[in-house]
């Protein structure tokens, strides 16, 4: 290349990296605006869409998945992935539920009983995740083709427990685990307010710690990384242990809503919690995201269910068709992105 067409490739590189924090700026702000947006769209198309209630109702049935989209985002700015989650959340609500119902007779106080079910909620998340880090840092197993693996055997078990049908939590047990997910402080659900403490610890952890920003650093060149003595390996693992808890966490807010864990739940959780973080703003190559954009992404995901619940625009049964169509439109305007 002669000197001149060097100079002039190089003042090219030059515009474009001047233009890159207007356009990541842009980027950043794109799912508020479309929040936004779809929120007035709501509200134009249905009267019930602009209240109070039904605001409440959207932030609690966006925790589950909102709680679970932390982890991923994570692991997606890691530069990995996760598809089992669903199948995770549906084995270790059908874990919790047969654990207390035999802990409640053993241990002779209900209370203690759920008690311990909600703890063993979140080991079981660690351990699922511990299982995954170790598979994909220390035996260099894709992320895909692990999580695809468990997919599939965590769904299987939950099937042989509950022996093709539902486990389900006893009465009076139902009863004292409820006010988990239908109880509220000062008006606010506590699915709510779970999800909201998950995500500014989510938000302090990737951003204020040394944790946070060798996970951004792996998920932008993982080579570079080790090269500056970061243990990539221990972040990994500690990262897939991290989306297990978050999935924990959630499982435990869930079981008391229906009290019972078929072979269907959790089903397509894993693509509403990718496609929240997606939608948040995260490159799918990893290196970048943020929880702030994840969770209103995760909420955006909602409004979009809620709208076509309220409105006759399209069935409700092709919400997830929605949602894929959404992942692949934000993969594809993502492709100038590194």
């Amino acid at each position: 290349m002669s000197q001149p067409e060097t100079v002039q490739a190089g003042a090219a590189a030059g515009r474009r990296d001047a233009g890159t924090p207007l356009a990541e700026r842009i980027a950043s702000i794109g799912p508020v605006v479309g929040l936004i947006l779809l929120c007035g769209l709501g509200a134009l198309l249905n009267g019930d869409f602009a209240t109070l209630d039904n605001g409440l109702n959207v932030l609690t049935r966006t925790a589950f998945i909102g709680i679970i989209a932390v982890g991923m985002c994570f692991v997606i700015i890691l530069g990995g992935i996760d598809l089992s989650v669903g199948s995770m959340a549906a084995l270790i609500a059908g874990c919790v539920i047969m654990f207390i119902n035999w802990a409640a007779g053993v241990l002779g106080s209900p209370v203690l009983a759920v008690i311990c079910g909600a703890g063993l909620a979140v080991l079981l998340g660690a351990a699922f995740g511990l299982i995954h880090g170790v598979l994909i840092a220390k035996g260099r197993i894709e992320p895909f083709i692990v999580t695809l693996g468990t997919l599939g055997i965590f769904r299987a078990y939950l099937t042989y427990f509950a022996d093709g049908g539902a486990l389900t939590l006893e009465n009076n047990l139902a009863d004292i685990y409820a006010p988990v997910y239908y109880g509220s402080v000062a008006g606010i659900p506590i699915p709510v307010i779970v999800f909201l403490v998950v995500a500014v610890i989510g938000a302090l952890i990737l951003n204020k710690t040394v944790y946070g920003r060798h996970v951004q650093a792996i998920g932008s060149n993982e080579t570079v990384a080790r090269y500056a003595a970061v243990d990539v390996e221990r972040v990994k693992i500690l990262t897939y242990m991290l989306l297990g808890i978050c999935v924990g966490i959630a499982t435990l807010l869930y079981v008391p809503r229906l009290g019972s864990a078929s072979p269907t739940t959790g089903l397509l959780w894993e693509l509403e919690a990718i496609a929240s973080v997606i939608v948040g703003g995260a490159a799918l190559k990893g290196g970048h995201g943020s929880i702030t954009g994840t969770v209103i992404g995760a909420i955006l995901l909602s409004v979009i269910g809620n709208i076509l619940n309220l409105t006759s625009l399209i069935s409700v049964y092709l919400n997830a068709a929605v949602q894929g169509f959404v992942i692949i439109t934000v993969a594809f305007l993502q492709k100038g992105r590194r």
